[in-house]
């Protein structure tokens, strides 16, 4: 566990060819005491650090391992991590409707579990991708609600999705922007259970 926080400090320090090899020897400890919970951690961590190498199909392979030991030892928290994890790593690959469904999936788990900050990151996720697809009013809807939550348990990501509903604005024009608020504002919350509700 030690090494795999020396690792996760390396990798805040942007170091990540250094993280890695101290997840690596985690990874290899935790398998040998058979601590699955570490073992699921490490290989998400794994896969992010490959992702932030631009190794997006390696970082997949790690991920999915991660993912079938959370199901495995029912670390609901993991599960829903590994997955929007996959969303970030389809969004990368260009596939967004892939992401799509995988940030819907993790965004399921965090609102069954309370947990507000993974309710808001994919939220935020899911409206980048919808502004990806031009699907503004759910895009919209995703960046309102995500502020709200973010704004309630006063996170610092606020200022991610601020900037997000800015730059839509600046894309489709004041105009139009003020018409989507007029739209979606009074039924944010409807329009995330209807994306949920597919």
């Amino acid at each position: 566990l030690e090494l795999g926080n020396i690792g996760l400090a390396y990798d805040a320090l942007g170091e990540v060819e250094r993280a890695i090899d101290y997840y690596e020897q985690a990874l290899a400890i935790a398998q040998e005491i058979d601590d699955r919970h570490v073992e699921g951690t490490t290989l998400g961590n794994l896969g992010n650090a490959y992702s932030a190498l631009g190794q997006v199909e390696r970082a997949i392979d790690y991920y999915e391992q991660a993912l079938v030991i959370a199901r495995d030892i029912g670390d609901r928290r993991g599960e829903g991590n590994h997955l929007g994890n996959f969303g970030n790593a389809y969004s990368a690959l260009g596939q967004v409707e892939k992401a799509i469904e995988y940030y819907e999936q993790a965004l399921v788990i965090a609102r069954d579990i309370g947990d507000r900050r993974g309710e808001g990151t994919w939220l935020n996720n899911l409206g980048v991708a919808f502004e990806d697809l031009e699907k503004y009013d759910l895009a919209l809807a995703c960046y309102l609600l995500a502020r709200k939550i973010y704004r309630e348990i006063r996170a610092p990501e606020i200022e991610r999705t601020e900037n997000n509903i800015n730059e839509l604005k600046t894309k489709i024009g004041e105009k139009e922007f003020q018409k989507l608020m007029d739209t979606v504002e009074p039924k944010t919350e409807e329009i995330i259970r209807g994306i949920l509700a597919g």
